[in-house]
């Protein structure tokens, strides 16, 4: 059982964020992609859960985001909305499903929010998106931003490397972030930038930023779920803190289990019928 009380069991909204911004409340955020973790990270306290187009790498082995269709994360944040009762759920809109086109941006939103049960969608890009934020927007589907680092467009930066170093790259991201926020976007995700920028933008904006790899300076902050417990052992950037150690505890449980059924010792006399 979770030592972590909650001090507002409110349900969380787009609303209640941006009180916790005013208030200078930090907002706190995981991914998930299944029922019985979701399940158990909305019982923890989380604020917000993600359901990040992030899956095609740590459920389905994908090298990068970009192979996830839109029907996978309609099922992964299917089973992520029947888990939680307090947290804010916020499904990825996948690569190639609304850049470029509005009407399909809108069209893929709309699936999200009737057949999953998520409460508002991410997407990636200032403003080469802004005509796709602003007609989901016109539906009335909240939308979370996300600038610096975006993990879709990889094959056009070549790398992960931390972005808007350069004066230039930092001014854009500014202006983009202002962009989305004016267009009506409630939050905004800064991944992966120089954490002195991340704050300035924090700092010029009335909606909530979400970091990653983005300072302190952020209103909140976001991991991945298996980075943080320690299943994806793989993946070590500087911003990462593991909280457990769950890779080992796993393949120890296993091979105890394995060990015992070999051995005839499980199951024993009491664990049967």
């Amino acid at each position: 059982m979770s030592t972590y009380t909650v001090q507002d069991p409110r349900k969380v909204t787009t609303r209640r964020l941006a009180e916790m911004k005013s208030k200078g409340e930090k907002i706190a955020m995981l991914t998930a992609y299944d029922y019985s973790m979701a399940k158990l990270i909305d019982e923890a306290g989380m604020d917000a859960i993600l359901i990040g187009d992030s899956a095609a790498n740590v459920m389905a082995g994908y090298p990068t985001t970009l192979p996830i269709t839109l029907d996978q994360m309609i099922y992964h944040a299917q089973c992520v909305a029947r888990g939680v009762k307090r947290a804010l759920v916020v499904c990825d809109l996948p690569f190639g499903t609304y850049q470029g086109n509005s009407k399909q941006a809108l069209a893929s939103a709309i699936r999200i929010m009737k057949e999953s049960g998520a409460e508002a969608v991410k997407m990636e890009g200032g403003e080469e998106i802004i005509e796709s934020v602003e007609r989901i927007l016109s539906a009335g589907i909240p939308v979370m931003g996300h600038l610096g680092l975006t993990p879709q467009s990889i094959n056009k930066f070549g790398t992960y490397n931390v972005r808007a170093r350069e004066a230039a790259e930092a001014e854009k991201l500014l202006a983009d972030a202002k962009l989305l926020e004016k267009a009506g976007c409630f939050a905004i995700v800064l991944e992966k930038i120089p954490a002195e920028l991340a704050t300035k933008v924090s700092e010029s904006l009335s909606i909530p930023t979400i970091g990653i790899g983005a300072g302190n300076g952020c209103d909140g902050q976001v991991l991945v779920m298996q980075d943080m417990l320690g299943i994806n052992m793989g993946f070590s950037p500087r911003f990462l803190r593991r909280y457990a150690d769950l890779g080992n505890v796993i393949e120890d449980a296993v091979g105890n289990y394995i060990k015992d059924v070999k051995s005839s010792d499980f199951p024993n006399a009491s664990e049967q019928y």
